[in-house]
């Protein structure tokens, strides 16, 4: 017996694999000019969904996305996943797509491909139809399923009943009535042994209605060569579901958005109607967390432990430690709250928004870039931009930190347990020092000493009889 290389000896050991990705299309059917892949359902793109569940069984270095429509935007939109793409400058097919990724992936014993529009697909499966695919020492394995309605997919031709074996792939216009009936359809999701797939993949032929290389055609050429061919049925079929209109975008995401409803429900959260709650696949929260109707839930949010989210709140991209209250209507941008904060009614923190432990932020205030302190409160019709609070600091109603002169925004700093009196106007750059007051309905130019009151308003006139006077001029 010839004895093995070392590169051999390892493949059959600890066979390296890559995964593929089909994101090249334009998905005419959507009737989009944006790229089918970057169509957002459960909160992210099509694509991120498969990448994600790709990454959890081999890491970033072995998974290729072959990209071709707007593929700048892909590689934009992707590139903190960390993969490798190709670019399929002509779409000519999914045989196509392989063949333009041939250098990349010719240096691998396996080769695993995954469709870019189906993000129900699960590790699990992917890991399932790997496993199966080196227990049967398979040249090429498909992924299967069995579907009431088959109409529209490629059927799966056995070489006899309960085979594993693959005889071939009949694309449903060229299905016999018979063949028709077979409800058992190709996926679009493959392994190939690298080596016999890429020896034959040249064999690849055009001569089809639409003159393109199709993947599906190498379960005959690989069968002739006498290499085995075989499927693996999936028993859930709603994962290899794909998005060609509208309409299975909106059924995806309703079935990716009902599933995290019931994991968080599974792990303690209380969700009030869950059917009105909109929250993204990324999204963690808390155990006795209760959410309210109405509410969304975005990005890549993280809530603490019981918390309560009052109904019709937005919360993006942000973070809530434990024990923090929010009031009906609030919009949360970018902004991160610690333990015990209170929010709302109807507040709106924007990005770089910071709110400290217990301290409050009330009816119709707005935040940016502020950072308040533990305790501290600002309770009512307030703007605070480009500031720094410290702990203890009381804010009252209709005061405005001006951070914008026309050409640069300025910073405000509030130090520890000063008071602010009701409609106030600090204009920064201005500093309030520790313990300082500021009269209501001031205008503040300058910095206030630690300890200091500081009134920034004329002084009233009183004219006695004015109004009587004006009265009669009028009868006149």
């Amino acid at each position: 017996m010839p004895r093995l290389s070392k590169r051999d000896s390892q493949s059959r050991t600890n066979p390296r694999f890559a995964i593929a990705i089909m994101a090249a299309g334009k998905g005419t059917r959507l009737k989009s000019k944006h790229p089918k892949v970057l169509h957002e359902v459960g909160g992210k793109p099509l694509l991120a969904h498969v990448i994600a569940a790709a990454l959890s069984v081999v890491p970033a270095k072995d998974v290729y996305a072959i990209i071709g429509h707007e593929a700048d935007r892909v590689r934009t939109a992707l590139a903190g996943s960390g993969i490798n793409f190709v670019l399929q400058k002509e779409q000519r097919g999914t045989g196509h797509a392989l063949i333009v990724a041939r250098e990349a992936l010719q240096p691998y014993d396996h080769v695993l491909v995954l469709s870019g529009d189906a993000p129900l697909i699960t590790p699990e499966t992917i890991e399932s139809l790997r496993d199966f695919h080196l227990s049967k020492k398979a040249a090429m394995t498909l992924l299967a399923a069995e579907l009431e309605n088959p109409t529209g997919y490629g059927r799966v031709i056995r070489t006899k009943s309960h085979s594993d074996e693959v005889q071939a792939i009949v694309e449903e216009k060229a299905a016999s009535a018979t063949q028709r009936k077979i409800r058992e359809i190709n996926s679009g999701f493959y392994v190939f042994a690298a080596k016999p797939f890429f020896q034959h993949i040249d064999e690849l032929s055009t001569d089809n209605p639409h003159s393109e290389y199709y993947l599906t055609d190498m379960a005959g050429i690989l069968g002739k060569a006498k290499e085995k061919v075989v499927a693996y049925k999936t028993d859930d079929p709603n994962e290899v579901l794909g998005s060609n209109t509208r309409s299975e975008l909106a059924d995806l995401d309703a079935q990716i958005r009902t599933a995290k409803r019931r994991q968080l429900m599974a792990a303690g959260v209380t969700i009030f109607s869950p059917e009105t709650c909109i929250i993204d696949t990324d999204v963690e929260i808390g155990a006795d967390t209760v959410l309210e109707p109405f509410v969304q839930i975005l990005g890549n949010t993280r809530i603490g432990a019981d918390c309560r989210i009052r109904s019709y709140t937005v919360i993006n991209n942000s973070a809530l430690g434990d024990g923090v209250l929010v009031r009906p209507g609030c919009i949360l941008d970018e902004a991160r709250v610690a333990d015990g904060a209170v929010l709302g009614p109807y507040s709106h923190l924007r990005p770089g928004s910071e709110i400290g432990e217990g301290a409050h932020v009330g009816n119709f205030v707005e935040t940016k870039k502020l950072k308040l302190g533990k305790g501290s409160k600002a309770n009512h019709l307030t703007y605070l931009g480009d500031t720094e609070i410290g702990e203890g600091v009381n804010v009252g109603a209709g005061t405005i930190t001006c951070n914008y002169d026309g050409v640069h925004k300025h910073k405000t700093v509030i130090e520890d347990g000063a008071f602010i009196g009701s409609n106030s106007t600090l204009i920064a750059p201005v500093r309030v020092g520790k313990g300082a007051y500021v009269a209501a309905a001031s205008s503040i130019t300058d910095d206030v000493p630690a300890d200091a009151l500081a009134l920034g308003r004329s002084r009233q006139i009183v004219k006695e009889g004015w109004a009587k006077q004006k009265r009669q001029q009028k009868k006149q």
